[in-house]
């Protein structure tokens, strides 16, 4: 399989890297406005969640709603999509987290 079809990889592209599955864990149980997750993850820039936060609404892994309000509200969720990857990166951690143990980190 080459490695631009395979689907891991492509998963990956979408979910990967150090804070797309920290933002999807801060969602999973409720929606946060930019300004909690920022709080929430005070090692990431603003440019940064922001950036991560459009990528994730344009592969259709957050709701992004914006209220007509002043100031302005914007809210973010995990869509029905993204839902199906909070068990999976639960998973993930507890394998982490033995990994971590069995390192002594």
């Amino acid at each position: 399989m080459k490695h631009n079809k395979c689907p891991l990889t492509y998963a990956l592209t979408i979910v990967g890297g150090k804070w797309k599955p920290i933002i999807i864990s801060h969602l999973k149980k409720s929606p946060k406005r930019f300004g909690k997750l920022d709080a929430l993850i005070p090692t990431i820039s603003r440019k940064v969640l922001s950036t991560q936060l459009s990528e994730l609404v344009g592969h259709k892994m957050l709701n992004r709603v914006s209220y007509p309000e002043t100031p302005p509200r914007v809210e973010y969720s995990l869509t029905d999509k993204a839902k199906e990857l909070v068990p999976i990166f639960e998973t993930l951690a507890e394998w982490g987290y033995e990994l971590v143990k069995k390192n002594g980190k």
